[in-house]
């Protein structure tokens, strides 16, 4: 198998390193990845500048762009011929419920599914002390199943994984849906020397609304690994017949 692995946290992320080195068991890895760290892009691609890439290492490649710059680059500049698979991480922190709309991590993901490459997304859940051993194993077995049995058109895997040090730690995998969590304001408002105001952007959880039993945030607390399958189709299907029937063109 040829992978095409990048990630949001940067080229010298040590989950990336861990990642790349437990899919070589499986074929040949290619590494494009942002030249620093670019969390919380979300799926942005650079328009108005050209892109560098620069070789690190042999298989190893950095680009002064987003983590969808990355794909792009990978999949149209670099690689001769398709990968069998796209995977980002090992990111540094979960991308749990909401966090996905942010995620440059699971970016990488989806623009690999919007080029019609199997793909999916690995991260570390974890405050403080991230080990990624247990999720570079179980990248692996998951590359392994996605291989065997494909994915969905349109679909990718978005997997959170406890922190753990071997995947004999946790208690198994569970396929679940995405989560809700509930933010407050972590807007930072100060004035800098020269008096001139600056605000810094952060977040505050206050907790999750949805308790079903079945959820991410709820599988990774309990020391599962979380396995969401996300559609790149956004449409809200439920709401077309509703829609459908309202009065556009009165009035």
């Amino acid at each position: 198998m040829l992978f095409l692995v990048s990630n949001d946290d940067g080229i010298h992320s040590p989950g990336l390193e861990a990642l790349a080195r437990a899919l070589s068991s499986l074929g040949q890895v290619v590494v494009v990845a942002p030249d620093r760290e670019r969390s919380a892009v979300g799926h942005a691609l650079t328009l108005h500048r050209p892109l560098r890439m620069t070789r690190v290492r042999e298989g190893w490649f950095a680009v002064d762009g987003t983590p969808t710059d990355c794909v792009h680059l990978g999949l149209h500049g670099l690689l001769a011929e398709p990968p069998t698979m796209v995977v980002a991480g090992i990111n540094q922190g979960a991308n749990l419920a909401d966090d996905l709309t942010y995620s440059g991590t699971v970016a990488v993901a989806l623009e690999g599914t919007l080029m019609g490459v199997p793909s999916f997304a690995v991260s570390v859940v974890a405050e403080a002390e991230f080990r990624f051993g247990a999720a570079a194993e179980a990248a692996t077995r998951i590359a392994r199943v996605m291989a065997e049995r494909g994915v969905p058109p349109g679909t990718f895997l978005n997997v959170n994984v406890p922190s753990r040090d071997r995947f004999e730690d946790l208690r198994g995998v569970l396929v679940t849906r995405q989560g809700k969590r509930v933010y407050g304001s972590g807007v930072v408002r100060k004035k800098d020397p020269r008096g001139r105001e600056y605000f810094w952007i952060g977040v505050r959880e206050l907790g999750e609304t949805q308790r079903t039993g079945d959820t991410d945030v709820e599988a990774v607390e309990e020391g599962f690994v979380s396995v969401t399958p996300v559609r790149t189709d956004l449409t809200d299907g439920d709401s077309l017949a509703e829609l459908r029937g309202w009065p556009w063109t009165e009035g």
